[in-house]
């Protein structure tokens, strides 16, 4: 079914980030994986071509351009060729939305320009060791103390972007006698005193993307860093999380796309039997499945990108995406694997890496548990 949201701006953009992904990407990324780790240097050459943060004023380098479909022309790009190291998608759909919504004029010029060019990385730290999808239970403290400062210490963990990182949205709480009301939003930057990283966290999957365990001991930030008003860092965030789960869901529907497209080129070129193996009705039935699903999925997340871009899209239905494509993923890439045999548990093959790719997008941008929840809460249940 043809695709009725782009124009042909949209789609000049990405012939350009296509060409980017395929030359500058595609062939390192298994070396990437290799070293855990996707250099800097890529960001740079991102940014020179205009491939982060598009929406960032002009002003501070950036394209300019309010419009969703741009960062998810690049999620979808990366997702083709199976680049899930690359963490361009965190600083454009997470990281931007927070510095353009509560950032001071003075903060945005000293930060937007180089996340612009790609000489500043940044990560968000919400997640803790013992909170998982509960923000409104995070220990970090952040003290204010005399000189108008904060004091900030605890652990963050499952960090995206934790070791390149040189700038970091950290959730703590500013009044650890309230819940909600307690919760602000301050910027750690690379070189201040007593922030440190963990490991490298051995995931099963993802193995480029550079997540880790960030500690603050003793942290002194300025006041300067706190993004937005002390206190209101819950309410920030239960804003930005609309689209922090709709740019899952493309990535999402786009890393299933990619796997179908993979199993049906191997579908008609593995033989069995003396025929290839899309021949067999069984292969037939389950491709025609997967197709099936894969564009119902993108059928409803394009309508959530135009909602979103239109200023509507609410909690609901980016927790419905969220949860359906993930969960849409994870039976997709189990049935590609199974039609390409004992091929399909090589590492070699892109559909391996996809398979153990996959699982954690039903867990990360809260699991999908907790979006079952907030669709059922809206539902007055």
């Amino acid at each position: 079914m043809q695709r009725r949201i782009f124009t042909e701006e949209h789609d000049a953009f990405r012939a350009m980030v296509a060409r980017f992904v395929d030359d500058e990407v595609a062939p390192h990324h298994d070396t990437w994986e290799r070293e855990g780790i996707v250099p800097r240097e890529l960001w740079q050459r991102a940014g020179k071509l205009g491939l982060l943060c598009t929406d960032v004023p002009e002003q501070y380098g950036g394209g300019g351009v309010r419009d969703f479909r741009y960062n998810a022309i690049v999620t979808e790009e990366l997702c083709r060729v199976g680049a899930s190291g690359v963490g361009f998608p965190l600083q454009n759909d997470v990281v931007v939305p927070y510095l353009l919504a509560h950032a001071t004029d003075e903060q945005k010029q000293r930060w937007l320009p180089p996340m612009t060019s790609g000489d500043l990385i940044t990560a968000i730290a919400m997640t803790e060791p013992g909170t998982g999808s509960d923000l409104a239970a995070v220990t970090t403290t952040a003290l204010r103390q005399d000189d108008g400062s904060y004091l900030l210490n605890g652990t963050k963990t499952f960090i995206t972007n934790g070791i390149n990182a040189d700038l970091v949205i950290v959730v703590a709480k500013t009044d650890p006698s309230e819940k909600h009301a307690g919760t602000s939003l301050l910027v750690v930057e690379e070189g201040m005193a007593g922030f440190t990283r963990g490991r490298k966290l051995d995931k099963i999957g993802m193995h480029a993307q550079d997540t880790a365990e960030l500690f603050f001991q003793d942290v002194r930030v300025p006041a300067d860093n706190l993004l937005g008003d002390e206190g209101q860092g819950f309410l920030y965030l239960m804003q930005a999380l609309p689209q922090e789960r709709l740019s899952i869901a493309v990535a999402a529907v786009a890393g299933a796309a990619a796997a179908v497209e993979q199993t049906l080129a191997y579908a008609k070129e593995r033989q069995a039997f003396g025929r290839p193996i899309g021949s067999f009705q069984n292969s037939r039935f389950t491709l025609a499945e997967l197709h099936t699903e894969v564009t119902i999925g993108r059928q409803f997340v394009d309508r959530c990108i135009e909602v979103h871009n239109e200023g509507r899209l609410g909690v609901e239905e980016a927790a419905m995406a969220k949860y359906w494509t993930t969960d849409m993923l994870g039976r997709v890439v189990d049935a590609c694997v199974q039609l390409h045999g004992g091929y399909g548990y090589m590492r070699e093959y892109p559909i391996a890496r996809a398979y153990v790719d996959a699982r954690v997008q039903r867990i990360y941008g809260g699991t999908n548990e907790i979006m079952k929840e907030i669709i059922g809460r809206t539902m007055g249940l």
